[in-house]
């Protein structure tokens, strides 16, 4: 399963992937929300983890890009440090699956991925 990591934060990036890797996940790392849109055509991810507040693209265009612009139905989990409920509603409106506030627990984000990856 290819899980596509797109954040900003170097310290969030590396936890989420070492414990994803640890799990037996391919994952791929983006580091703007511009590299995120280019590797989800790339390699179509089976999940997209993405933050709210990146550079170039926020995690709500990239929703955006993926549900509208490439049709594209990969489970997507909104990591955000900005827990504010007009944020969480447009991302579940825009097409996100879940929604997680940061700081987070990296078995926490485990559960959702299984979770979201088992639906699918």
């Amino acid at each position: 399963m290819k899980i596509l990591i797109c954040e900003d934060d170097e310290m969030v990036l590396k936890m989420v992937e070492f414990k994803l890797r640890k799990e037996g996940y391919e994952v791929h790392l983006a580091h703007d929300g511009k590299e995120s849109a280019a590797k989800i055509e790339e390699l179509k991810p089976d999940l997209i983890i993405t933050d709210i507040m990146m550079p170039y693209l926020n995690g709500l265009e990239i929703v955006n890009h993926v549900r509208k612009t490439l049709k594209y139905k990969t489970p997507i989990i909104i990591v955000s440090s900005i827990g504010l409920e007009k944020t969480v509603l447009e991302a579940f409106q825009l097409g996100a699956d879940d929604f997680i506030t940061k700081p987070f627990s990296p078995n926490e984000l485990s559960v959702r991925v299984k979770k979201l990856l088992m639906k699918g």
